[in-house]
């Protein structure tokens, strides 16, 4: 306990020594762990993969992008905080927005779908912009800093991504982020100064308090959806409706709803919402290995919408299900000639070429897949293609970064590297405990710390016994995962002799 409160201390005195900053949305002064430099910074390296975690960009209608963009930098313009906002809408069902450090801000077509007009789309973009100019993102990033050094203090970790099991290296930080749950005062805070920011930008500030009722009827109805998105991070509740409305009767102002302008930039993908119906469809199929279903569903969706690179996509996961593995290549292909920039679309093409025979070219699609989003996936495959061409080095370092993830996946990863490595450093793997037996023998424990049996285990023993050194290599043949075995050296002591720098190396050991 006294070593948990030094280390909180020191963390505090950290944050202390880094400095405070005035909130630019707020006027408060609070804690800047989190440099402004290192904010841009983040949310730069994070929003593409953030964005490919999450469905990728819509392609189908880029003017879709380019009016929210719009309607978010309208707003932007008149925050208290000069970012480089971004605002892009991703191709996800799920109604859901989210915002990085920096002013990277992301909207799901789902999420369009639920408003009425374009001061309501103004109302969630002006909430995302507040979150960003007031640093909620990067003070969430200052709190799990402590937080970790205090579970790292208390031995207890956690993972609060959806995609901890999935995602690999750096772009893990960006997938914590956006599912992040913010705070009531952060939610409160959000909903306030977006409204006055709604209102300097000339839109109706009155548009948020429908909107937030809308959000609390859909989530006590639990609609399907709602509460996987929106509701995780920005969870909804009277109180924040109460809010809205104190807040709109201090503003006493009105402003433009632009129903009819947002009608029509929404038509076309209300127009394509049977397909996107059928896409989803498909995907709770194959989630529960209905492949023959999912495959007629997707067929269907697909004939109304063959512009969607999705259902291609959607169609290769079915096909490579099936073991089709040239028509799953095929539609994967097809997916990539309608959008070239996401990742899912290289990682089936690579796991069919995969199956095929063809590594080249799966190597060079999985190389791009990771390049979008390192996932575990891609990199357990390159490290079985490296290995097959006779890159252990390289082999190593793809199931080292494949291991971090969860389940099967994780640990055949995990068993793979140490396969590899095990030869290079085995005496990481197989511990070595001399001791003089009951009988005067010089002896070691052996201990195998995997969960692979082992085989060809060479051990060096070096003594000095009486100033004389003596050395003797001793082999066991196999020892069993997790398992302890005692060798002997066959050298054998009495109580006379003078027994002194005794060492025992493990030389050599191999995977069964």
């Amino acid at each position: 306990m006294v070593r948990l409160r030094i280390l909180v201390s020191t963390l505090l005195s950290l944050a202390i020594i880094t400095g405070c900053a005035v909130n630019p949305v707020t006027g408060k002064r609070e804690l800047a762990i989190v440099s402004e430099g290192q904010e841009l910074a983040i949310g730069a390296e994070q929003y593409s993969p953030s964005q490919q975690s999450q469905g990728g960009v819509f392609q189908v209608d880029p003017e879709l992008t380019r009016y929210v963009d719009y309607v978010g930098q309208r707003v932007a313009r008149v925050s208290d905080r000069d970012l480089p906002y971004e605002f892009v809408v991703l191709n996800n069902s799920v109604p859901n927005a989210w915002a990085l450090p920096g002013g990277k801000i992301a909207v799901n077509r789902g999420l369009l779908l639920q408003l009425n007009n374009e001061a309501e789309l103004a109302a969630v973009l002006g909430h995302e912009v507040v979150h960003a100019a007031a640093r909620h993102g990067a003070n969430a990033m200052q709190r799990g800093m402590i937080l970790q050094g205090v579970m790292m203090a208390t031995a207890l970790t956690a993972a609060d991504s959806d995609y901890a099991n999935y995602i690999v290296g750096g772009a893990q930080l960006g997938s914590q982020l956006i599912t992040t749950k913010y705070g009531r005062d952060a939610e409160l805070e959000a909903d306030n100064y977006g409204m006055q920011y709604m209102a300097r930008a000339g839109y109706d500030p009155r548009a948020a308090i429908g909107l937030q009722e809308t959000f609390v009827r859909l989530s006590e109805g639990q609609a399907s959806g709602w509460l996987d998105g929106l509701f995780a991070s920005h969870p909804p509740s009277m109180e924040r409706v109460a809010a809205n409305q104190r807040t709109a009767q201090e503003l006493n102002v009105t402003g433009e709803l632009n129903k009819q302008q947002f009608d029509q930039h929404l038509a076309g993908l209300k127009q394509m919402q049977p397909a996107y119906k059928g896409l989803d469809e498909a995907v709770a199929l194959i989630a529960k290995d209905d492949y023959v279903n999912a495959g007629k569903t997707v067929d269907k969706a697909l004939a109304l919408l063959p512009a969607e690179a999705r259902l291609h996509g959607v169609k290769g996961e079915v096909l490579l299900a099936q073991k089709q593995y040239q028509a799953a290549a095929d539609a994967f292909s097809a997916a990539l000639k309608r959008d070239s920039n996401y990742f899912e679309y290289y990682l089936g093409r690579g796991l069919a070429k995969r199956k095929l025979g063809d590594n080249p070219a799966a190597r060079a699609d999985l190389e791009q897949s990771n390049r979008l989003l390192p996932t575990a996936l891609a990199s357990n495959e390159l490290g079985q293609i490296a290995l097959l061409s006779g890159d252990r080095a390289t082999a190593k370092g793809y199931f080292q970064t494949a291991m971090t993830a969860g389940g099967s996946l994780g640990n055949n990863a995990s068993n793979a590297f140490v396969q590899l490595d095990i030869s290079d450093n085995p005496g990481q793997y197989v511990v070595a405990t001399p001791a003089l037996s009951e009988q005067g023998q010089l002896v070691a424990t052996l201990t195998n710390r995997t969960n692979l049996a082992l085989r060809g285990i060479s051990v060096e023993f070096t003594a000095s016994v009486n100033g004389q050194n003596i050395q003797r290599l001793v082999t066991i043949d196999r020892l069993a995962a997790g398992a302890e075995g005692q060798i002997g050296t066959g050298w054998q002591f009495t109580a006379n002799d003078l027994i002194e720098n005794v060492q025992v190396r493990v030389l050599q050991a191999h995977g069964a």
